[in-house]
């Protein structure tokens, strides 16, 4: 049921009365409402904080008077009038508050809202009930836009904000400058001791997808990735990434189980296998580390080794073996007289790589087992090394490496 003698444009009536006559009390409704939030909405049955409390309660009023300028006047709310849902909303962004949260609160206030304006209806007044649900379906939409476009555009600042803090922290720290002015900024104390970890980040599968755009499915890749690096280390991480990894820090010690588990975690995010490279160092000691750990992930790459966790006790052979001079051209040379058999060389790769187990190789090699002996022996007859025995093992396996590490040099 409508009025319109009160030369205030349309008023809706329900029972005989305004229908904003139950809101009117602006400050004791939004109580109402801040206690039903409290015991029926927000986590743990309460909302964080007084001071919170007191800005739901103020944000809830503000809410209530633009529905009732909207009940009495049939008036949309406009840009100013939303300012105070606009600057509460960047405020909590700021401060943490989850938008989910918010957005809730929205709804289930403007729905309890409602209900108070329709509460003593009467049959007649169903025409007029329907305008109240229309009227608070529009304000729903104007405060969801305004709340949810201010949290945004703030959140993206703070973000900005402390990613700009963060890199310039990782720059100093991984330069050798002071950090204490940039630990200050970012908002972070500096640890004692950090684990050091070269990342390598492989091509997400829809890079190569002709009709994606590459760059920008790189860019969500690695936004996945860093959202759960952030969220599996409580936020402790520092890194400087791009879409093909980076240097990731770590403060503290933490063991390799939980390293892996990380790596694991982000990995799965990012829904791509990674290649880390890890280095535990004292704070001082970082800008060396940070070279020797990228040092290590190229010499992974180069021997194509498999995804995973990698430390220099992993590949200290390797590293070693790294460094051109006549002994690495002279282990190379070793594996010369197989030059015309590949399939020796495959079989001595897979032999190790299944821990000298004859059964294993057979089977993946789909030979056999004989044939694997005949050709372990082949092997010794013409290199001179015994591959079934220890001293001859240690060399073919510095042999393989050399030779790797000999072909990589070429083709660059």
């Amino acid at each position: 049921m409508t009025d319109h003698s009160s030369g205030a444009g349309l008023q809706i009536l329900v029972d005989g009365r305004p229908a904003s006559a139950p809101l009117r009390d602006t400050l004791a409704v939004a109580r109402k409402l801040v206690r039903h939030f409290a015991d029926n909405v927000t986590p743990c049955g309460s909302l964080p904080g007084e001071q919170l409390q007191s800005d739901v309660t103020d944000f809830t009023v503000v809410c209530l008077r633009l529905g009732i300028q909207m009940l009495d006047g049939g008036t949309s709310p406009t840009d100013d009038d939303l300012a105070e849902v606009r600057n509460a909303s960047a405020r909590w962004a700021r401060e943490g508050f989850p938008l989910t949260l918010v957005l809730r609160i929205l709804h289930e206030g403007i729905t309890k809202a409602g209900d108070l304006a329709a509460a003593n209806a009467r049959e007649e007044d169903l025409p007029g009930l329907l305008v109240i649900q229309k009227v608070m379906f529009s304000l729903l939409e104007c405060v969801t836009v305004a709340a949810t476009t201010s949290y945004v555009n703030e959140l993206e600042a703070v973000n900005s904000e402390r990613d700009g803090a963060a890199v310039n922290l990782v720059t100093a720290l991984l330069s050798g400058r002071k950090a204490a002015s940039a630990a200050r900024h970012a908002g972070v104390e500096p640890a004692e001791n950090y684990v050091v970890m070269g990342l390598a980040v492989p091509p997400h599968p829809a890079e190569a997808v002709a009709h994606r755009r590459k760059a920008v499915v790189a860019r969500q890749k690695l936004r996945r990735l860093q959202i759960e690096l952030a969220e599996a280390s409580g936020g402790a991480a520092l890194c400087s990434l791009s879409p093909d990894g980076g240097t990731i820090l770590l403060p503290g010690s933490p063991e390799r189980a939980w390293i892996v588990s990380l790596l694991d975690r982000v990995g799965a995010a990012a829904e791509v296998p990674l290649t880390a490279t890890v280095s535990r160092v004292r704070t001082a000691d970082i800008p060396t580390a940070a070279e020797q750990v990228h040092e290590l992930l190229d010499l992974a790459h180069q021997l194509a080794l498999a995804p995973g966790l990698y430390e220099m006790n992993d590949l200290a052979l390797e590293y070693q073996l790294t460094r051109p001079g006549p002994g690495r051209t002279h282990l190379a040379r070793l594996l010369d007289p197989l030059q015309n058999s590949p399939e020796l060389i495959e079989t001595l790769e897979v032999h190790i790589g299944h821990d000298l187990n004859r059964q294993r190789t057979a089977k993946k090699m789909h030979l056999h087992t004989n044939t694997v002996d005949y050709r372990l022996k082949r092997i010794a007859q013409l290199t001179g090394c015994d591959p079934t025995r220890p001293s001859g093992l240690r060399q073919i396996q510095a042999a393989l490496v050399a030779r790797k590490l000999e072909v990589a040099q070429r083709e660059r």
